[in-house]
């Protein structure tokens, strides 16, 4: 799921208006946010067609009494909202397009787990949702959006809603599709009507938009920041692997979760604070700082999911608004880890500021030559997710439970800040790397936090040399 980037900036050059309508519920193209994930689906599913590199399953807790029938409700409303969860996929004259089917009501499956001995529930549940995040989407014909309620007691449910990731980022689950959950159901519940206004304008409006506006002259001074940013040469990450690369990307993923201390979660947010830092920013520098490492590069690069809802029109739509960026730090000269920190708020502030280029559209104005299974620029990334909203009581939610088999990426680590300290993921693909090896990777990125902290003016050569396999195999290492 994507994440959240610490805030948004405003626009900086001309641009077309934005407004509702745009679309008429007419077939639409896709934007460039979606087209890269549809480039990306369509190349997964013939070089892996087992891999599902973009369904994702999110599960929303309820603790306490449930109306089933009032949930159903909420959940169909929602649909009826929003065009872009009603959106199907089609090749239209070599080109891909959106169209938005008409509303229509869906029954919401229950599981009732309740006979079950809770150990046995457990695995059940985690059956149903993985089942689910592993069957694939018919991106032609929908739906893109499939639910299941699991019942695990009389007070204790699961919701289990798997999308397809073109129609999902995390500010839609967290900051538009609970909130709107819990507001739905607590009106239908009570036998109320819904309080939400209607929307101004739909996806596809936004979609038809924003190509209009890539495709212009609006974004040349973005583009000349990125030749500059990214010219050669490009250093590629050199990870060690546990094995050497295949020959073809296979994209497949595993995950691997993984919590921070509360004290130190607490630490890192103090430190962040004091700095005048945002949290991503501290994850960040330690994240280059523990890849320097395992390295030994100075030109280190990675990416991360830079969100493109400038506009307040947006804020309420669900819908795909996330754009890959390249962050390139220079750790030359052995700088302290005060100076990475400053490094990374530079890099990461510049990158963002200069984020609304489409990934493609930079990747042909670079003429990259990369292999045409992997995605290029980068293969680590790192991303936060989004602040968690206020909740009605009895309700919560989790990102990302199951494995849905795929991964883009050679590793990809995910953090989510939570009142209870740091929690996370790291996907990876298990034909580089094993479970153990990522096991350390956390282990070594938490000890690089303490370190860190303990003493910001550490130099990059003071911190300990860090081995992350036994093998030492290299990403760069010829093929087997």
């Amino acid at each position: 799921m994507a994440s959240f980037l610490d805030g948004s900036l405003s626009l900086r050059s001309p641009e077309p208006p934005l407004a509702g309508g745009l679309s008429n519920e007419h077939p639409a193209p896709l934007s460039c946010w979606q087209l890269h994930v549809w480039n990306h689906t369509q190349l997964a599913a013939r070089l892996s067609p087992g891999a599902q590199l973009f369904n994702e399953t999110i599960t929303i807790h309820r603790q306490g009494s449930l109306d089933v029938a009032a949930l159903e409700k909420s959940l169909n409303e929602i649909l009826r909202r929003h065009q872009a969860w009603r959106t199907t996929f089609r090749t239209v004259d070599g080109q891909p397009q959106q169209l938005v089917s008409a509303p229509a009501k869906s029954s919401l499956a229950v599981f009732d787990l309740r006979s079950l001995p809770k150990a046995e529930q457990e695995r059940e549940a985690l059956r149903l949702g993985t089942d689910d995040v592993r069957q694939p989407f018919d991106l032609a014909n929908g739906p893109l959006v499939r639910t299941k309620l699991v019942r695990l007691s009389e007070v204790e449910w699961r919701l289990l809603l798997t999308v397809h990731q073109i129609l999902l980022d995390g500010v839609s689950v967290y900051h538009v599709f609970l909130p709107e959950l819990m507001t739905l159901y607590k009106a239908f519940s009570n036998k109320q009507a819904s309080p939400l206004p209607e929307l101004p304008l739909q996806y596809p409006d936004y979609a038809i938009w924003a190509r209009e506006r890539a495709l212009g002259d609006f974004l040349s001074g973005q583009k000349a920041y990125w030749r500059k940013q990214l010219r050669e040469p490009l250093s590629e990450l050199d990870l060690p692997t546990d094995r050497p690369r295949p020959a073809h990307q296979t994209f497949r993923g595993a995950i691997l979760p993984f919590a921070l201390p509360k004290q130190l979660s607490e630490q890192v947010r103090l430190y962040s604070q004091r700095e005048n830092v945002t949290l991503f920013i501290t994850l960040l520098a330690v994240f280059y700082c523990l890849l320097h490492r395992y390295t030994d590069q100075e030109d280190v690069v990675v990416g991360t999911i830079a969100p493109t809802r400038q506009r307040s029109e947006l804020q309420g739509l669900l819908g795909y608004f996330l754009n890959p960026v390249v962050l390139r730090a220079d750790l030359s000269r052995n700088p302290t880890f005060r100076e990475v920190l400053s490094l990374s708020r530079n890099i990461f502030l510049e990158a963002i500021s200069h984020s609304d280029v489409p990934f493609d559209s930079l990747v042909e104005m670079l003429q990259l030559r990369t292999a045409c299974d992997r995605q290029p620029l980068y293969q680590v990334q790192i991303s936060l997710e989004p602040p968690m909203p206020a909740l009605d009581e009895g309700w919560n939610l989790t990102p990302m439970d199951f494995e849905s088999g795929g991964a883009k990426l050679d590793l990809y680590m995910v953090f989510d800040d939570r009142p209870s300290g740091m929690i996370g993921r790291v996907q990876y693909n298990p034909d580089l790397f094993d479970a153990a090896t990522m096991s350390r990777l956390v282990e070594h990125y938490q000890a690089t936090l303490e370190a860190v902290l303990a003493d910001p003016l550490q130099r990059l050569s003071d911190l300990p040399q860090l081995k992350l396999t036994d093998s030492f195999a290299s990403v760069g290492a010829e093929r087997a």
